[in-house]
């Protein structure tokens, strides 16, 4: 974790006190500010270090995959399940588990995760004895979950079971005083790698971020610098080697492409959604598909 601002230096004050203790965290931030990033660092500076650290996105996990994913399956559970498989409850037992995206985590499954955070144990799928682990959770969002909570999409009693200390992650135009140092930091890292050294930014660059918006975040920053490092030739990067938007250039009017069929039915399945208020349930009922189908068409799609 990289950062100079008052606003960074105070989460990372926070990450090493939280780190000391064994309650659940809860790191707000939008996409690409680094979340994962400051689970990995807690867990690290804890008293867990020398256990397993594991991780996963539960907005990618259809229902039933992220129930055998969380809490494993016996074999048997379901056409497929040949062999039992441990969750990643179990697998990370005497460590830590990462809960990136909690806010999709499905009604019954988050009862079956406040089971687990205050029982200390749980059943695997199409299982019948419970079992027993010793798991820090730590959870992460860009919702505001007590909206999600007034909405009736998550429950308050697991809102404070995993917001014991609730940690925020600044989006990276309110850190703009670290853009030098972030983009210090993945220069060198581009020119360890091999190939060129760059040294810097050339001076419309500096100024061309220094007025972006970055919705990206951090993840952005790094991603156009890549761009930059990998079609540049100098020890500096230059403007014409960055995407067209830091050129104050749009997409060629000219250059609209036809609606393909997977761009059809991602629109179907947004307005569906949109319609619906985010709550899949309703979508798949107006779509005319079951809830796991539609689960399976938005990650096929890459609908988040």
């Amino acid at each position: 974790m990289v950062g100079s601002s008052a606003v960074m230096k105070r989460l990372f004050t926070q990450v090493e006190r939280v780190a000391a203790t064994d309650v659940s965290v809860l790191i707000r931030g939008e996409t690409g500010t680094g979340k994962e990033l400051v689970a990995r660092a807690l867990h690290r500076l804890s008293k867990r270090s020398r256990g397993p650290f594991r991780a996963v996105n539960c907005a990618t996990l259809t229902p039933e995959l992220l129930a055998s994913e969380l809490f494993g399956h016996v074999r048997g559970a379901f056409t497929g399940a040949v062999t039992a498989r441990k969750g990643l409850f179990q697998l990370a037992d005497g460590g830590t588990l990462f809960l990136d995206e909690v806010a999709e985590i499905p009604l019954d499954l988050q009862a079956r995760l406040l089971r687990v955070l205050e029982e200390r144990s749980f059943i695997p799928v199409g299982g019948t004895e419970p079992v027993e682990v010793d798991v820090r959770v730590i959870s992460a969002t860009h919702r505001a979950l007590r909206r999600e909570v007034a909405s009736r999409r998550f429950r308050t009693d697991l809102l404070y079971r995993i917001r014991v200390v609730p940690l925020y992650l600044p989006p990276l135009r309110d850190r703009d005083q670290d853009i030098a140092l972030l983009t210090a930091t993945f220069l060198e890292e581009l020119s360890s790698q091999g190939g060129r050294r760059v040294h810097g930014l050339e001076t419309d660059v500096a100024l061309a971020f220094a007025s972006h918006p970055w919705p990206g975040n951090v993840r952005e920053l790094r991603n156009t610098l890549e761009c930059g490092y990998a079609l540049g030739t100098s020890d500096h990067i230059a403007l014409e080697d960055l995407p067209p938007e830091f050129r104050g250039e749009g997409p060629p009017e000219d250059r609209e492409l036809p609606e393909t069929a997977e761009d059809l039915r991602r629109r179907r399945i947004l307005d569906a959604l949109r319609k619906s208020g985010g709550k899949k349930g309703e979508a798949a009922q107006a779509l005319g598909v079951s809830r796991s189908t539609l689960w399976r068409q938005m990650r096929e799609l890459g609908v988040s």
